[in-house]
């Protein structure tokens, strides 16, 4: 009996929407940050040189892609390259190498954005599987760290990446946005029962390994959000709601007091109040002498430590809130135009029919609000801008004609049908 081979055919479009998963992994490889003593020995100069050369690579893949730099009009990227542009200008004033390339960084990673807007919107959610398929990733090199070496990844009984060094706020904030995404994809009905706990439990236990309680807040207030929006239409959210409910009478209450244990981290009273200190860096920033132009614009990109101050000695601690470290880097001008594109972010979120994207957009966007307040980055190339453009992404209305983007062959892009099958 013969047997007959199907051998299944890849087309150009399947060509360049793997193309697009590969520029969005080179960015969030250029945003995790160089690895610092990890199990692998690599040395800190290599492991720069690889990150910023991913952004490099990304660029370029992003050109092959779209080389007439076709884009579709989006306020969220618009505001964040006036806040890109703020940064520049009163960064390239300064003698300082590390203080303008940050600042010309933050621009190529908004290029690549601008570059990837024909792809935003898609029915498949191709940007949000690309973030989901790293994140998964980032949790498999954790397990494998925490296997080969448990001392490096479990400093100060805190969970971290060990494999490739990440800081256990980091590694929270990963972790519980790849638990959030999972448990919402599957209250859609978009993942298995089963994929969605080969995720979710993982990547919940990692959470509560690290200790980090912004990130535990931040998930679970952005669940709420993103849940609520489905109850009307998804049965299976309001099934979960009644779930959820029995669980914390049945099992939260009486388990308070080692909740609370945990979420104390052995910390005093007067150390949660201040959290953790990080009140103490904050009123630094608001002391340190500035001219009238640094308190409107800022006084440029810097590694969001406190600069400038009267007491050399408190230079370099580090700042921990998103809102502190932009009115240091780009002034009152800067947090306004954050705040602008979380309202922007919101009240698109609204417009859109409830529904999958909507309530992943707004779980994203939640998250964002609350990590935000203990943790920098959203004034900067960071994992923040990333999951506000996934957001971004989801929230765009498809593309209902085809868009040329030139190149060999006359490729275009067309997204006005929805995808065969399920994306997920």
């Amino acid at each position: 009996m013969a047997i007959v081979q199907v051998q299944r055919t890849t087309t150009p479009q399947d060509r360049r929407i793997r193309r697009v998963q590969v520029v969005w992994a080179l960015l969030f490889f250029n945003v995790l940050g160089a690895a610092k003593e990890p199990i692998i020995p690599i040395p800190h100069k290599v492991a720069q040189l690889l990150t910023q050369g991913a952004l490099v690579l990304a660029l370029m893949l992003a050109l092959s892609l779209n080389p007439r730099a076709r884009v579709r009009p989006n306020l969220f990227l618009g505001l964040y390259t006036l806040l890109a542009l703020l940064c520049f200008m009163m960064s390239v004033r300064l003698v300082s190498i590390g203080t303008a390339y940050r600042s010309v960084r933050f621009l190529e990673i908004l290029a690549v954005l601008w570059l990837l807007t024909p792809w935003w919107g898609r029915r498949d959610f191709l940007l949000l599987r690309s973030q989901l398929r790293f994140l998964i990733g980032i949790l498999v090199s954790v397990v494998l760290g925490l296997l080969i070496s448990f001392h490096k990844a479990m400093p100060g009984h805190r969970l971290s990446g060990a494999l490739w060094f990440i800081p256990a706020t980091q590694l929270a904030h990963y972790m519980a946005e790849m638990t959030g995404i999972a448990l919402l994809l599957w209250t859609c009905r978009m993942i298995s029962r089963r994929q969605a706990l080969w995720i979710a439990i993982p990547g919940a236990t990692a959470l509560v390994l690290t200790h980090t309680r912004t990130a535990l807040a931040g998930m679970v207030l952005g669940l709420i959000v993103g849940g609520a929006s489905l109850l009307t239409i998804k049965r299976r959210a309001r099934q979960a709601f009644v779930v959820v409910l029995v669980v914390v009478v049945v099992v939260v209450l009486p388990m308070s007091p080692l909740l609370t244990k945990w979420l104390a981290r052995g910390e005093s009273e007067k150390q949660l109040f201040g959290l953790t200190g990080r009140q103490y860096e904050w009123s630094l920033v608001l002391s340190a002498p500035r001219t009238e132009t640094e308190k409107i614009l800022g006084s440029g990109y810097t590694n969001d430590g406190v600069i400038g101050h009267v007491n050399p000695a408190l230079d370099g601690l580090p700042i921990d809130s998103s809102w502190f470290s932009t009115y240091q880097n780009q002034g009152i001008v800067g947090d306004i135009l954050i705040g602008a594109i979380f309202l922007a972010l919101l009240l698109l979120a609204l417009s859109r029919p409830r529904g999958p994207a909507r309530a992943i957009a707004l779980f994203l966007i939640v998250y964002c609000m609350i990590a935000s307040v203990t943790e920098s980055g959203m004034g900067e190339a960071s994992t923040y801008l990333l999951d506000l453009a996934v957001a971004a992404s989801l929230l765009m209305p498809p593309l209902t004609k085809r868009l040329p983007l030139g190149g060999s062959g006359g490729a275009t892009v067309l997204q006005g049908q929805p995808p065969e099958g399920n994306p997920f």
